[in-house]
């Protein structure tokens, strides 16, 4: 496959990082997975004033680090599989943040993006947001032994609307927009090597996808 940086993307719960390490362990690539740890998220969580910008912003950093430590050990040079793209801290910045803290937020962004490598491919699952929730709803053991809280159904469907225009925009790589509200989030052996044979076929542009 010639993508050697494929970035996986989709709203909370929809199966981004178990998608990322069956892609790695079948393209035998390196799996790259976001840090999630946020010593803000509680108080964000809890409606504390301030907590939202201190949370991207810790977000925004965090990813930086990440994408730019990738950079310097050239670990762009074997295919590498991330679950997420950088672009995404923008979707969850205009959605949690004020016109004024998204003011002093794009400016850093815009500051920080210049160090960051653009993937050769994204993969965006899409999930209709009633579907979503019921896959958060079923994870909702593994949110409390991370000790983390369930998004709420109303995020949930702010946030899944947000990606659905982020992506719909989306020009920056080749796109391939993946329907999978029928699959099982495991990704069976049938199901992944349908969706390599639609990687690699992609070419400039988006495609829509619909698992068999």
């Amino acid at each position: 496959m010639e993508f050697r940086h494929i970035a996986i993307e989709g709203p909370i719960g929809v199966g981004k990082s178990t998608l990322a390490r069956r892609l790695a362990s079948r393209l035998e690539a390196r799996v790259v997975l976001d840090d999630t740890e946020n010593p803000f998220l509680g108080d964000f969580a809890a409606g504390r004033p301030g907590a939202a910008f201190q949370a991207q912003l810790f977000s925004l950093l965090t990813r930086h680090r990440q994408q730019t430590e990738l950079q310097q050990a050239n670990l762009f040079d074997t295919q590498t599989i991330t679950d997420y793209l950088f672009a995404k801290d923008k979707i969850y910045a205009y959605l949690n943040l004020d016109d004024n803290e998204l003011f002093i937020y794009q400016r850093l962004y815009d500051l920080l993006e210049a160090d960051v490598t653009t993937p050769d491919l994204v993969v965006y699952l899409q999930m209709p947001t009633d579907a979503l929730r019921r896959r958060v709803r079923s994870r909702e053991r593994e949110y409390q032994e991370n000790g983390e809280p369930l998004p709420d159904p109303e995020y949930l469907r702010e946030l899944n609307e947000a990606y659905t225009h982020f992506f719909f925009h989306y020009t920056a790589t080749p796109l391939l927009v993946v329907e999978t509200s029928s699959v099982d989030l495991e990704w069976g052996d049938d199901t992944l090597d349908d969706l390599l044979k639609q990687m690699g076929t992609m070419g400039r542009g988006t495609r829509y996808y619909v698992p068999r």
